[in-house]
């Protein structure tokens, strides 16, 4: 036992696991679906191409490519299902921004994701520039009758960071689309990716420090994959190393409050497009190495919050 309070076994910080098992009753699994969204700074209103790190199906490389949510969500259980058993299922507006439509396509597609088969709840991925007074009051709405989780990607606190990535949204803008949320009782995730051109060591803890004074109900860390056919694949930046990145998200951890699930301490590129860095295609590896150096430094999730 690690003595971390949110903990079974041995891990020092708030799994998603744990969380289920405690929260939930038992394994919830997320189920990405292509909702037909795009983002503001791709179709012209804020920019064009979308964010230097993003593929071209929006963070959707997972989901399987069908017409129609109902195949879609058939698809996703089949790839799982036999991973574990007595699951229960979650719709995933996974791809693109999934509030960036008129409240009617919106409300259209929130209501056929929980008509799906035995929908556990709603989970809608985000920017929070894409969340207007109209567009909060309308997820109040569904948080009152299902279980209803926004994950908005901020990737990093530092606006030329954002900048230089085609983010074409500010932290403060960031701030005031997730205070609409946090505000009406929404739980709400967030995205930080790690590993980003131009940021240091010191900036990435800084995001997590700010992150964390924000209180969010889940966090995302992400190492970053460089992808074929991505802005980011033609810049010449030097990558994490592992040791690198496991030592920041250590760093990150100690930062962010011990009330705050963490979602993944690490992501999936497509194998066959992730031009590196090579070591995030070995997943359970860096996971472990996460494990042990929280051990190492006799440290946990929180320890250095304040």
């Amino acid at each position: 036992m690690s003595g971390f309070p949110y903990s079974d076994d041995n891990k020092r910080y708030y799994t998603y696991a744990y969380f289920l098992k405690h929260r939930k009753g038992g394994r919830v699994v997320r189920v990405p679906l292509d909702g037909g969204f795009t983002c503001p700074n791709r179709d012209g209103k804020l920019g064009i191409g979308g964010c230097a790190f993003c593929s071209g199906r929006g963070s959707g490389d997972q989901i399987a490519a069908l017409p129609s949510l109902e195949e879609q969500y058939r698809a996703g259980i089949e790839k799982v299902q036999g991973k574990w058993k007595d699951a229960r299922y979650q719709p995933y507006f996974q791809a693109f921004s999934g509030t960036y439509a008129p409240i009617e396509t919106l409300r259209e597609q929130y209501d056929r994701a929980l008509a799906l088969p035995d929908a556990a709840g709603l989970v809608i991925g985000t920017r929070a520039d894409c969340i207007d007074e109209r567009t909060a009051d309308l997820l109040e709405e569904y948080a009152e009758k299902t279980d209803l989780t926004v994950e908005l990607g901020l990737q990093t606190v530092h606006d030329r960071t954002l900048q230089a990535m085609n983010r074409c949204e500010t932290f403060d803008q960031f701030c005031k689309g997730y205070e609409r949320l946090k505000k009406r009782g929404i739980c709400t995730w967030v995205h930080l990716i790690n590993g980003l051109p131009g940021e240091s060591l010191d900036d990435m803890r800084e995001s997590a420090h700010v992150l964390g004074h924000m209180y969010p109900d889940g966090v995302k860390i992400h190492a970053l994959h460089v992808l074929k056919g991505t802005r980011l694949a033609q810049m010449d930046f030097p990558l994490l190393t592992r040791e690198e990145y496991v030592a920041v998200t250590c760093d990150q951890l100690e930062r962010l409050p011990m009330t705050t699930v963490i979602g993944r301490l690490t992501g999936d590129g497509p194998a066959q497009d992730v031009l590196g860095p090579e070591w995030t295609k070995r997943k359970r590896d860096v996971l472990n190495a996460i494990d042990q150096e929280l051990a190492r430094r006799d440290s946990w999730q929180g320890k250095k919050f304040d």
